[in-house]
């Protein structure tokens, strides 16, 4: 009786102790997983954050260029362009050719809110 009984206890040993390795295996996994996170999520973040400014950069450019090409387009038309020229002229003058009427229109001003005057009554 007591070899059956030591049996059993010797193998109940041995699954504690391979529970436990297997155990210890997991924790190794994991603590090398996360050195390897740890080493890899910092170069990623500054990555994505550059490519983001780049994208934003790239935006700005594109806006300069455009700005260029519209500022451009105008030097040549007030170069080459004489009735561009006489418009732009008479426009910011503010004279007018004779016979000719002139039409403004002013952009709309925001309106004041009723509710706020009724408030304070």
């Amino acid at each position: 009786m007591d070899q059956t009984y030591g049996d059993f206890r010797a193998r109940r040993e041995a699954t504690v102790w391979q529970r436990l390795n297997r155990i210890l295996r997991v924790l190794l996994v994991l603590a090398a997983w996360l050195v390897i996170v740890s080493l890899f999520v910092p170069p990623y973040k500054r990555l994505v954050q550059s490519r983001a400014e780049i994208d934003n950069l790239q935006a700005q450019v594109n806006e300069q260029q455009t700005l260029l090409s519209r500022q451009t387009r105008e030097v040549n038309m007030l170069k080459t362009d004489v009735t561009y020229l006489e418009t732009i002229a008479r426009d910011r003058l503010d004279l007018m050719k004779e016979g000719e009427t002139i039409f403004r229109l002013e952009p709309a001003r925001a309106a004041k809110p009723k509710a706020a005057s009724s408030a304070r009554r």
